[in-house]
């Protein structure tokens, strides 16, 4: 069994009420660093080696670091709670079952940036979470660990839950704050950065749900102990959300030494595929980083083994590997149709673009026009490289990483599936009664070029 410690407490009957999270241990870390000094608690986050769990990896106590401390001038943290990636919901996990853990960390973080008014930015289709969120903070209120002069150390803070509007592009730190001052969630030029000019110009950080829950834990046995567990720079715990073609999907803590098969097929954790299928293919990190097959799921392209954390996973780069991402596991059997699947996430894509940039609002349209061409038997051999064309223009080129997380899925589709794309091509009738199925998909391959 796997260390848990986020989800410890999990199973807990009523662990979502202040009283019972109180019982078993909650609130104490945040006690614990309400007597440390602020650069103590950054420190203990520093020597975590705590990564971002939103998608981009970025060590958590070097964002806090880069916080500007103009002299007179507010600071905010905006909790990213704005979980619209396909294929990820441990944020929402979190949230609904234990919400008093995020607003702990909150209570610790704010207390650690100089924040006296914090928020959480929470997902527009999420319409059930807010009003158990706001419960839990007027019980925290109620208990003396929010509002003014917290447990007598001096030191105010408030918590507001702001709902979103249901735009997957507010996921991105600047449009998340250009919509939490009540605009339309375009991203921001940068820099300046949050960090500097956030919301309301302000200095901010804004760290999603998931990261900010994880500071209870490492001030809770240290920051050096945190980092013992995992390997490498994968350093502590990791919430996946596993789902697709899994015997038991749901949400899982794992520790990140554990490989990529012993997740799929260990009774632990995924259980396996059901009926017997074979793997094809599966989006380990939320539906923006590359689809792998089967052969380069389990294995790198050196044949070792791999495994479920930020190194191992990106081990090959684009050609071979891909990312831990936010942790939206999807698993594909031996039955989907890489092209359908391809085609839903650019339909996605192009309908969230948020079209300031012309790259993205042109070019996730075209690829959605196409893709769906080839799916519906009316695709030509030069349709494929178009595509590959589109995505390399996409790239790279736009504000925000949006164009990127279009193109990506697109990339990594063609790459290692062409040969099923050139089967819808060459076998338009027969397309659309069957699938292509597995083919080479789980057998060795050689080294994959950078192309």
């Amino acid at each position: 069994m796997g260390k848990k410690l986020l989800l410890k407490n999990a199973h807990i009957e009523g662990i979502r009420y202040f009283e019972t999270y109180r019982k078993h241990g909650g609130y104490e870390a945040a006690e614990k660093a309400l007597k440390m000094k602020p650069e103590e608690i950054l420190e203990e986050v520093k020597t975590s080696g705590l990564r971002g769990r939103g998608g981009a990896g970025f060590p958590t106590g070097m964002k806090w670091s880069f916080l500007a401390k103009p002299e007179g001038v507010p600071r905010h943290l905006v909790v990213n709670a704005d979980e619209s990636e396909p294929g990820t919901f441990k944020d929402r996990y979190l949230m609904e079952f234990l919400p008093h853990l995020l607003i702990e960390g909150m209570l610790i973080s704010s207390y650690t940036l100089g924040s006296n008014t914090s928020y959480i930015y929470i997902r527009g289709e999420y319409s059930w979470i807010p009003d158990i969120l706001e419960e839990a903070i007027e019980e925290a209120k109620a208990a003396g660990f929010l509002g003014k002069n917290i447990l007598g150390t001096g030191y105010d803070l408030e918590i507001y839950v702001q709902r979103g509007g249901g735009a997957y592009i507010c996921g991105e730190e600047t449009a998340l704050l250009e919509s939490l001052e009540g605009r339309r969630g375009n991203p921001r030029l940068k820099p300046p950065f949050p960090a500097v000019k956030g919301l309301w110009e302000r200095p901010t950080v804004v760290n999603n749900v998931e990261s900010i829950a994880a500071v209870v834990p490492i001030i809770e046995i240290g920051g050096a102990e945190y980092a013992k567990i995992g390997v490498g720079r994968s350093t502590g715990t990791k919430l996946i959300s596993a789902c697709g073609n899994i015997n038991k999907p749901g949400v899982y803590e794992i520790d990140m030494t554990i490989t990529v098969e012993e997740f799929i097929y260990s009774d632990e954790y995924c259980g396996g595929i059901p009926n017997g299928k074979k793997l094809k293919a599966c989006i380990p990190g939320g539906s923006s980083v590359p689809i792998v097959p089967a052969n380069l799921l389990l294995k790198t392209i050196n044949g070792e083994p791999r495994y479920m954390n930020y190194e191992s996973l990106a081990d090959g780069g684009f050609a071979t590997g891909t990312m831990m991402g936010s942790g939206g596991f999807i698993v594909l059997d031996e039955d989907q149709c890489v092209v359908n699947h391809t085609m839903t996430l650019a339909r996605f894509y192009n309908h969230e673009s948020c079209g300031q940039c012309t790259p993205c609002r042109e070019g996730t349209g075209w690829m959605y026009k196409i893709l769906k061409k080839i799916e519906k038997g009316e695709g030509k051999m030069e349709d494929i490289d178009l595509l590959w064309d589109i995505q390399r223009k996409i790239e790279g080129n736009t504000i925000c990483p949006l164009g990127d997380a279009a193109a990506w899925p697109v990339a990594a589709a063609i790459r290692h599936f062409r040969d099923e794309f050139e089967w819808h091509v060459n076998n338009p009738e027969l397309s659309q009664t069957q699938n292509y199925g597995i083919a080479n998909y789980a057998d060795p391959i050689p080294a994959v070029s950078n192309s």
